[in-house]
């Protein structure tokens, strides 16, 4: 009782400081993208360039950050990233030309490798093994809420104060909010022992463990492959989204509308993960995930704007169900053993096509329109088609 009471702790711990994390970073150049842009001289388009060239950064410092995680636990790798949120923040603040700002964004990189999901998963797999299935759903449900939150009070901020002063009010929360909760965060076992209760608890699967070394590095394969094209379509959606609708008939302020319903279909997602699927394997919840997205593509294309409603529900239920397979698949499949620099290495090519997505699904809709979305719904295709490929895999190392 007492180990479940402290896990909810730490669960909703997280949960807050990750909505703050995504809420002054990922969620941030949608609304100070253009003013910024305008006071120190560059387009919003460059902007966008910066913030790409951050997600880099952090595809370079995941693997180093979950290694940390993997040796020392969560709670000072957090507490740091809390500090460069803060001082990238700040920088942005000052900018006052191009090169200043590219600065701040590589600063904000270093904070986002080390600072978001893979970094708050690999925390609470440190401080509970096996048993950190429902605590990655519970923070990724809290943090559904991150761009609920962060856009309206980015852009209140903005207005009444200046993009300037909305960047600052960010930095203050981190250190205000942020950093005092994750400082909070129980310590975690020397890697030593915790090495030994891994070993000793052992994994859902022992037979996936077990597998030689080549199949392992399948597994790990597919596995970013999936998690590749799961960050790709859910940036290119948030990016173009409310463009894509409009090219398949719906107007401008109905396209928006639908577009908002994204965010509450993610959150609805993770609740079903966190209940009706709770005692279902990960794998079977992650297929269903990624045949959402196609689904809703066949509907819009069927019906036309009758079914973008439906089309911008399916995807966000995909979309937050994927989120929560991004932390306990590599779980299930390898252990919980080294889960935090594994985790780093399983992102980079995630966080690498997430930098060039809104770019690249952009080309395709200025050339295609909404039958862009033939693109997306065949990547998610392939990405259900990879995790059977997994699943048959470890059925057969289990029929070994």
């Amino acid at each position: 009782m007492q180990s479940v009471q402290r896990r909810t702790t730490t669960t909703l711990m997280l949960g807050v400081a990750q909505t703050l994390a995504w809420a002054s970073s990922y969620y941030l150049p949608a609304v100070v993208a253009a003013p910024m842009g305008q006071d120190v001289g560059m387009s919003s388009s460059a902007v966008f360039g910066a913030f790409s060239m951050a997600l880099l950064f952090a595809a370079a410092t995941g693997p180093w950050a979950g290694r940390a995680i993997d040796r020392a636990g969560g709670r000072p790798v957090l507490v740091v990233s809390n500090l460069v949120f803060a001082a990238g923040l700040a920088a942005l603040s000052l900018a006052s030309q191009p090169a200043h700002v590219f600065a701040a964004w590589a600063l904000m990189g270093l904070a986002m490798g080390s600072g978001l999901y893979e970094a708050a998963f690999a925390t609470v797999v440190r401080l509970h093994g096996q048993d950190a299935r429902r605590a990655i759903t519970g923070i990724t449900l809290l943090a559904g809420f991150a761009s609920t939150i962060g856009w309206p009070l980015t852009a209140s901020l903005e207005s009444a104060f200046g993009w300037r002063q909305a960047c600052l009010t960010w930095a203050a929360l981190h250190l205000l909010i942020g950093l005092p909760l994750n400082a909070m965060l129980p310590t975690a076992a020397p890697a030593a022992s915790a090495g030994a209760q891994a070993a000793a608890a052992g994994s859902p699967h022992p037979q996936a463990a077990a597998s030689p070394a080549p199949a392992r590095r399948r597994a790990a394969v597919l596995m970013a492959c999936v998690f590749a094209i799961a960050w790709f379509n859910s940036t290119a959606m948030a990016a173009h989204l409310p463009q894509v609708l409009q090219a398949s008939g719906v107007a401008l302020a109905g396209a928006i509308g639908i577009a908002a319903l994204v965010g509450p279909a993610q959150v609805a997602g993770r609740l079903v993960e966190f209940t009706v699927l709770k005692r279902s394997h990960p794998l079977l919840s992650a297929r269903l995930a990624t045949l959402a997205h196609p689904l809703g593509v066949v509907l819009l294309m069927l019906l036309g704007s009758h079914a973008a409603p439906a089309f911008a529900v399916l995807h966000g239920l995909g979309n937050g169900i994927l989120t929560i397979a991004i932390g306990t698949l590599p779980l299930l499949i390898f252990g919980a053993q080294g889960y935090g620099q594994r985790q780093g290495f399983l992102m980079v090519p995630a966080r690498i096509v997430q930098a060039g997505a809104p770019f690249l699904f952009g080309l395709a809709v200025e050339r295609w329109g909404g039958a862009a979305l033939w693109l997306s719904a065949t990547l998610a295709v392939l990405a259900f088609l990879a995790l059977a490929a997994l699943a048959a895999g470890m059925k057969r190392s289990g029929d070994a």
